[in-house]
């Protein structure tokens, strides 16, 4: 392949339409928007719910349920998984992070009481169940709320 043997690749380039530059050009005049009416305005047409001046669907439904805006999204471990750490650990959101325990941390972490726990770990979260808080001091361990 030499320099003057390039050549884009084939659908790569296509020519820009030029609206509105003159009778010759094919898009003169009326610049393929036709004649009068809304389609024809700049900044014409409507949004994507618009029936036609019916109510549109949306509207004739009834809402449903509630979204709560000050919801707190907590990222849930099962005290059964805690059980890979070695005894004596501190056990941070960070250290569920890099594990691969959490993905994300969002408005905390709730340590749930699924399961056993076999060692004294020391478990820094933002919130336990009343169930895990126990096991965990059971077996020795510590908890502490963030």
């Amino acid at each position: 392949m030499r320099l003057h043997e390039l050549k884009p690749a084939e659908g790569s380039r296509h020519k820009r339409k030029r609206v509105g530059r003159g009778m010759a050009s094919g898009w003169g005049k009326t610049s393929g928007r036709g004649h009068k009416g809304q389609g024809q305005r700049s900044g014409g047409g409507k949004g994507p719910y618009f029936e036609g001046g019916q109510t549109p669907l949306v509207r004739q439904l009834p809402k449903r349920g509630f979204n709560n805006p000050t919801r707190k999204v907590y990222a849930e471990v099962k005290l059964e998984d805690l059980n890979r750490f070695a005894p004596g650990t501190v056990v941070t959101p960070e250290l569920l992070l890099e594990s691969g325990l959490v993905k994300k941390v969002y408005d905390g972490i709730k340590i749930l009481g699924n399961g056993e726990i076999n060692q004294a770990l020391t478990v820094q979260a933002h919130r336990f169940t009343n169930s895990a808080a126990a096991k965990i001091e059971q077996a020795g361990g510590k908890v502490e709320v963030i």
